[in-house]
């Protein structure tokens, strides 16, 4: 019978269902140390787009809010995005944002589910 949910299980454990994981990290960066702050997360986007189970990580400035930032990371599963929490990548991620001039805004959501352009479209 399949699974009312329409989550996929991963193998054979009915338990387990197969998500990405995406982390979201907005920041607001004090003016003195913005351009530093824009230094280090760039790279860090190059170098974690080659860690294994990376989907995606990007830098967003806020066109709206002068000295905002949001760091975007995709994990295709939860085994990689628990080994990359534990690389010196994300902590060097992390020190940028304790450079944060307010409480930044840190979320790590389970997506079961996306859709485009079809969602639309339907």
């Amino acid at each position: 019978m399949p699974d009312p949910t329409g989550i996929a299980p991963i193998g054979n454990d009915r338990s387990a269902v197969d998500f990405s994981i995406r982390a979201t990290l907005r920041m607001k960066i004090p003016v003195r140390k913005r351009k530093e702050a824009r230094r280090i997360l760039g790279s860090m986007v190059e170098r974690i787009k080659l860690e294994e189970g990376c989907l995606g990580c990007r830098l967003y400035l806020d066109a709206q809010q002068e000295g905002t930032m949001m760091f975007e990371e995709v994990w295709a599963n939860e085994i990689s995005f628990q080994n990359h929490l534990r690389s010196d990548e994300f902590r060097t991620v992390l020190l940028v944002v304790e450079t944060a001039s307010a409480l930044p805004e840190i979320r790590f959501d389970r997506v079961a589910h996306t859709m485009g352009l079809e969602a639309i479209k339907g």
